[in-house]
């Protein structure tokens, strides 16, 4: 479905095994642009484990603490950097530079096959 498959198998098995979770903000940044069969996309993406929202005040006090400022992250990535805290044993899947590098250094960072770290 997206990036032609790329990642079908690896996505497959996460969720066969009930171990993906998304974040709504991502639901909400895919929404904002071209989906195929959008209606349906959007209603299984509504439909997959959510990830907890993390406050904005949190968010901020957890920039501040793990020095994030200035490392090419955005605030999106910030909450689901947050929200991966907030849930030991969370792992984040990116392909993303600046957001892996973050994911690496706090050891948050999920193990892609076949995708080098940088």
């Amino acid at each position: 479905m997206f990036r032609r498959d790329r990642f079908k198998t690896e996505l497959e098995s996460l969720i066969v095994n009930d171990q993906l979770c998304i974040h709504p903000y991502i639901v909400a940044e895919l929404a904002c642009g071209f989906l195929p069969d959008r209606k349906n996309t959007l209603h299984y993406l509504d439909s997959l484990n959510q990830i907890c929202l993390i406050r904005l005040a949190d968010v901020r006090l957890m920039i501040e603490a793990r020095g994030l400022a200035s490392k090419g992250i955005g605030l999106t990535d910030a909450h689901l950097i947050a929200s991966c805290l907030a849930m030991p044993g969370t792992h984040l899947w990116t392909i993303d530079g600046a957001l892996g590098r973050v994911a690496d250094l706090l050891g948050i960072r999920a193990t892609i096959p076949g995708v080098s770290r940088f």
